[in-house]
């Protein structure tokens, strides 16, 4: 596999704000988020363990793998915002919710849960995407 035209800038800059943007709209739905997924202002409470940082590294290891891809997909037809907004809406579309759908309706979690991290995602996708498209191929 060729990695060749990928933009390396372009795909850190993307994940950063795609977890950025996870960051914001997580605080923004916090309350309904616990509330959908039965958590409590303890569940959540960080105790300075590494088990309590984990999910904070693999949300950023997500963006990294979700901005690498996209650029790689990206990288396949015309490199630009207008595109990558459609590839993300694709990919979100066609993979991210209805994966989601499944797994949280046989989980029995309500569906404003589905919404929340749903929408989550899509925010993500269209971020990198929009980075990706804008700096273009290096």
């Amino acid at each position: 596999m060729n990695f060749a035209g990928l933009n390396w800038m372009a795909i850190f800059v993307a994940a950063v704000a795609g977890y950025a943007f996870g960051a914001v709209w997580y605080m923004a739905f916090a309350k309904p988020w616990m509330s959908a997924a039965g958590l409590s202002d303890a569940d959540v409470q960080g105790d300075g363990s590494l088990s309590s940082k984990l999910p904070f590294l693999y949300a950023m290891i997500a963006n990294l793998v979700l901005a690498f891809t996209m650029a790689g997909l990206m990288a396949h037809m015309v490199v630009d915002l207008r595109h990558g907004l459609i590839t993300a809406g694709f990919i979100w579309g066609g993979f991210v919710f209805p994966v989601m759908l499944v797994n949280n309706s046989f989980q029995k979690r309500p569906f404003r849960l589905t919404l929340i991290d749903a929408g989550h995602w899509l925010g993500v996708l269209l971020i990198i995407s929009a980075v990706i498209g804008a700096f273009g191929v290096s």
